[in-house]
């Protein structure tokens, strides 16, 4: 049997044993392990539409392009050029996170995996590059497969100094990842949340006015990014020992037509003098290793948080 036909046979499993019900297995199983792990947390609607969507679709016969957007400039990874991070505006200076300060942004829609459900993801050949090209039908030698074959690179690869990273090819496994990197806490001392961003039609290029900056709970964060992959794959990653601080910024469209807003999560490491001077955020906006850098979290890209613990 080919593994495309396999991969089937296992979302129709997934899905079909509460489809008398009226609601799909995976989503109900997604949304009960969401509600114990992270409680008095709502899921955060992209994510939600993304577990739905892999429920609804199979992806072994529905071809998403496994090609490197602008999520990839979050991790660090080559796959982020210093063209492609100056042409969206994705990295920027914490001095700019005031409200009347403006930016021009460009967060061009992308093609959006689905988060499989975990069943299927657990029974895909995720580190055998031969096996996903196959399962996925795409041609080895292709852009595609070089993509494919970066993704799986960087998930093999050893953290950086002072980073814990990890992959993950599950909306739980996404979690569990989180929840260890942040560590021990009380039950219900974990929150997630991701950027409020049109999902159908991104950021179009023009300039925006920031009309508000909060700063989100926590001193420990992971943020996780979507890398290219024929289904939803995200790198999440921390670093340890550093505060870094997380932002909402409410942004204004200022063109002609007055839109759109978004409320973008804007993660801010105020420590990065172990990255690489060779990292683009540097070659963008002109500072050397050790200063803070801000970078926007694109569609869908998740970032974990731990409350501050509560003096008695």
């Amino acid at each position: 049997m080919r593994p495309s036909a396999v991969l089937l046979l296992l979302i129709v499993a997934a899905s079909g044993s509460a489809a008398a019900h009226g609601r799909p297995a995976a989503v109900s199983l997604a949304a009960r392990f969401w509600e114990q792990a992270m409680p008095g947390t709502l899921m955060p609607e992209a994510i939600a539409d993304l577990v739905k969507k892999g429920n609804d679709h199979a992806p072994g016969t529905e071809h998403y392009p496994a090609l490197p957007g602008i999520s990839v400039c979050g991790a660090w990874t080559g796959m982020c050029t210093a063209s492609l991070a100056a042409a969206t505006g994705i990295f920027f200076h914490k001095a700019q996170l005031r409200v009347g300060s403006t930016m021009t942004l460009s967060f061009p829609a992308e093609p959006e995996p689905p988060i499989l459900p975990h069943a299927v993801a657990e029974n895909l050949p995720f580190a055998n590059l031969t096996a996903v090209l196959s399962t996925f039908n795409i041609p080895p030698g292709s852009t595609e497969a070089r993509h494919v074959a970066a993704t799986l690179r960087l998930c093999r690869s050893p953290p950086h100094p002072g980073e814990l990273k990890a992959c993950a090819a599950s909306l739980e496994t996404t979690v569990r990842v989180a929840v260890d990197m942040l560590g021990a806490a009380d039950h219900g001392a974990w929150w997630a949340a991701t950027s409020e961003i049109p999902a159908s039609g991104g950021l179009p290029r023009q300039l925006y006015g920031v009309q508000g900056v909060t700063e989100l709970d926590g001193d420990r964060f992971v943020g996780c990014h979507k890398v290219p992959f024929p289904y939803r794959v995200y790198q999440c990653h921390m670093t340890a020992g550093v505060s870094d601080k997380v932002y909402v910024v409410s942004l204004r469209g200022l063109g002609g037509g007055g839109g759109p807003n978004a409320e973008m999560l804007a993660f801010c490491h105020l420590d990065t003098a172990k990255w690489s001077p060779a990292h683009p955020a540097f070659e963008v906006l002109r500072v050397r290793p050790g200063t803070p850098v801000c970078h926007f979290m694109p569609y869908a890209n998740p970032v974990f948080g731990k409350k501050k613990a509560t003096k008695p």
